[in-house]
C-alpha cells in the first residue's frame, strides 16, 4: 500500500548567482516501511524531508508534478489545510531535537498541546495520552518529567520526549531527520528501537534521514542514495555494501571497518556526470 508518491520533486532558492537547486527532479513512493535517505550534508535529504511538510519559506521555491499523501497532492492544499496534515497525518523529528522544545514550557504542556491541537477532547484525557506515549518510549517516571522543563532532561530523554510528541497524534508517516545524530551508541540503540516498534505497531511508514550508512542498512527495509540534490541509487537496505554505483561505493570506502582494517581510509573520487545524470526512482 502506497501511503505517499512523489514524482519530480524540485527545491529551488534564488541567489545572486542564479537559481540553485537543492533538490532536482527526484521521485520516490514510500509504504508501510522504514525507507532511508542518505548521503552527504548538502545532498538535499533535509530539503526533501521538509518539501513534502511544505516547509520552505519564501524565497525558497517547492515544484513537482504531485506529493500524494494517499491520493491528495498536498502541494494543492491551502496553508490552513496544511496544518491539519502537519502531526496528525505526517510528522517530522527535527535534527537534534531537543533543541526543537519550547525551553519556558514544560514537557507536559508541549505534548498535551500537541495532542489537543488535533483532538477535540479534555486536558485530562490529554494528560493521559501524554503519560501513555512518554510510557511508551520507555521514560521512566513519566509523571515526574511532565512537571520538567527541557533544560531538566538529558539529551537521550530529550530524543524521546520529541518522538512521542511527535507521535501522539498518530500520524500515518514519520519524517525523522538525523534524530539519533547527538546520542552515544546506547541511548542511539534504544531510541531506534522504540521507533521501530512504534512503526511496526501503528503500521506507519518512515523516512529515516541519515548520513550514517551503517546504520541505515541495519535499520531500514530501503534506501535511497542522494548526491547533489538527486537519487543516484535505490538499494535494498540489507544489500547496501553490495551498491554499484561509485558514488555509493566511494561512501561505503570511506567508513571505517573493525573487520578490515585499513592504515587510511580512501578519499571519494568525485566525477561531474554524476551531478548530470538523470535522477533515479525510489
Amino acid at each position: 500500500m502506497t501511503l505517499l508518491d512523489v514524482e519530480d520533486l524540485w527545491v529551488k532558492f534564488p541567489t545572486r548567482q542564479g537559481i540553485f537547486d537543492a533538490v532536482r527532479g527526484i521521485s520516490f513512493t514510500l509504504g508501510k516501511e522504514r525507507l532511508g535517505i542518505v548521503g552527504e550534508s548538502g545532498s538535499g535529504k533535509s530539503m526533501t524531508g521538509r518539501a513534502i511538510l511544505r516547509l520552505i519559506r519564501k524565497p525558497g521555491i517547492v515544484e513537482a508534478k504531485h506529493i500524494n499523501l494517499e491520493g491528495t497532492n498536498l502541494l494543492d492544499l491551502t496553508e490552513k489545510q496544511m496544518r491539519s496534515v502537519r502531526g496528525k497525518q505526517i510528522s517530522m523529528v527535527m535534527q537534534d531535537p531537543k533543541f526543537s522544545l519550547n525551553p519556558v514550557t514544560t514537557v507536559g504542556e508541549q505534548i498535551m498541546e500537541a495532542y489537543l491541537l488535533h483532538n477535540k477532547s479534555s486536558k485530562a484525557e490529554a494528560y493521559k495520552r501524554a503519560i501513555e506515549m512518554l510510557e511508551a518510549v520507555s521514560i521512566r517516571d513519566p509523571e515526574r518529567v511532565m512537571r520538567a522543563y527541557p533544560h531538566e532532561v538529558s539529551g537521550g530523554m530529550g530524543q524521546r520526549i520529541m518522538i512521542a510528541m511527535m507521535l501522539i497524534p498518530d500520524p500515518k508517516i514519520l519524517i525523522a531527520d538525523e534524530p539519533t545524530s547527538a546520542l552515544d551508541v546506547n541511548v542511539q540503540r534504544q531510541v531506534l528501537n522504540i521507533m521501530d516498534g512504534l512503526v511496526k505497531e501503528r503500521g506507519m511508514g518512515l523516512i529515516f534521514i541519515s548520513h550514517d550508512l551503517n546504520l541505515v542498512s541495519e535499520f531500514c527495509d530501503r534506501v535511497l542514495i542522494m548526491y547533489s540534490g538527486r537519487i543516484v541509487e535505490v538499494c535494498q537496505a540489507d544489500k547496501l555494501h553490495e551498491a554499484k554505483h561509485p558514488y555509493t561505493q566511494g561512501l561505503l570506502n570511506s567508513l571505517p571497518r573493525l573487520d578490515d582494517p585499513k592504515d587510511h581510509l580512501t578519499v571519494l573520487s568525485r566525477d561531474p556526470a554524476w551531478s548530470d545524470a538523470p535522477s533515479v526512482r525510489g
